[in-house]
């Protein structure tokens, strides 16, 4: 009889594309696999291209801040955790994997009611509100840091890194020149900002391109309606909006990125062992990505440059550091325990069934 996992997770990409990243393995293993996911959320979207029944149920956010939907969001979380009971008593997986979000609060909680294993994975340093609830009833933490590990149960806590997709790593140098109008003889720039763009990283790149052009070439991903027109004919510099097949041959065609610093994206610069440049969201984040990229630069992976500090010149500056030493970063990189991300949690994920 084949293993049965259900996968959870959703909110964002993020809490998303680890549980995608695991698939191909799962699969390989023989798991039968389900998610469960918010009714309409981005991870309904993105799981869809797998064909993987999808189970939706009812979510609410946990808030530290007053709001009028604290009032009610506890009675939707209520109707989800029954949902998810439900679900997973006609499912009857032998193992849950979480990554996270506010949909996988009832899913864990319920799983953990029936008695099925729960291994979740925390992306970032300190732990979301979200798996804080989950946190007390899981059989292991994937963490991506190792400071985060100080906090949890040594019992309960794996360093582990992000699961990232195997694809990326599969890319082709020579399509992103050709797709960018790029030379072979000019080292590449990327500058992502996330899946909305980065409005002051943005500015920041593209003042500074007089100064970087004669010895780079940039690839700016800048997000949704944040290309500038007025800049499209520039030689040595390309703009997209976002991008996803030919991302992967973007990265393979990048000598250094210049990034935020979200928790899957530098663990995908991590495992891609790309010298970067990081500039963590400060305004309408919790902290997570200043403490993300800290960790990072303390191991030797990165350069950090605070958002409020940035200016044209100091951006400057710092890249022609990275290119100088991008060696050492790589170095490091190359002795990270974070890089088998894949293997160490489909480790704990067997060892969960046995």
């Amino acid at each position: 009889m084949n293993k049965k996992i259900v996968l959870t997770g959703g909110g964002t990409a993020g809490h998303v594309t680890p549980n995608i990243a695991l698939l191909p393995s799962l699969e390989k293993e023989g798991f039968e696999i389900s998610y469960i996911g918010s009714y309409a959320g981005i991870e309904k979207r993105l799981i869809e291209d797998f064909n993987i029944p999808y189970y939706g149920i009812s979510t609410g956010r946990f808030r530290r801040y007053f709001d009028l939907k604290n009032f009610s969001d506890p009675f939707r979380v209520m109707k989800g955790y029954n949902q998810a009971r439900k679900i997973l008593k006609e499912i009857k997986p032998d193992v849950v994997f979480s990554k996270g979000g506010f949909v996988s609060v009832p899913v864990v909680r319920a799983a953990s009611s029936l008695k099925i294993p729960c291994i979740i994975h925390e992306s970032d340093m300190t732990p979301g509100l979200a798996n804080k609830l989950c946190i007390p009833v899981a059989n292991k933490i994937c963490c991506n840091f190792p400071e985060t590990m100080q906090n949890i149960a040594s019992d309960k806590a794996v360093l582990t890194g992000s699961p990232i997709r195997q694809e990326l790593t599969r890319g082709n140098k020579l399509a992103a020149l050709d797709l960018c109008g790029f030379t072979a003889n000019k080292p590449v720039i990327m500058v992502i900002g996330g899946s909305q763009g980065a409005s002051s990283v943005n500015i920041m790149v593209r003042e500074a391109l007089p100064k970087l052009l004669p010895d780079f070439q940039v690839v700016h991903l800048c997000g949704r309606d944040k290309v500038d027109n007025l800049m499209l004919t520039i030689p040595g510099y390309k703009q997209f909006e976002y991008i996803k097949a030919e991302l992967k041959d973007l990265f393979a065609m990048a000598d250094l990125v210049v990034s935020r610093a979200g928790a899957n994206a530098i663990c995908e610069l991590l495992a891609l062992k790309k010298p970067n440049l990081l500039i963590p969201l400060q305004i309408g984040s919790r902290g997570d990505q200043i403490l993300n990229a800290r960790s990072f630069e303390e191991q030797g992976f990165s350069i950090v440059l605070r958002e409020d500090y940035l200016d044209c010149d100091i951006l400057v500056e710092k890249i022609y550091e990275l290119y100088a030493n991008r060696q050492i970063y790589i170095d490091n990189m190359c002795e990270s325990k974070q890089m088998n991300s894949i293997d160490t949690i489909m480790k704990l994920i067997k060892e969960a069934v046995a």
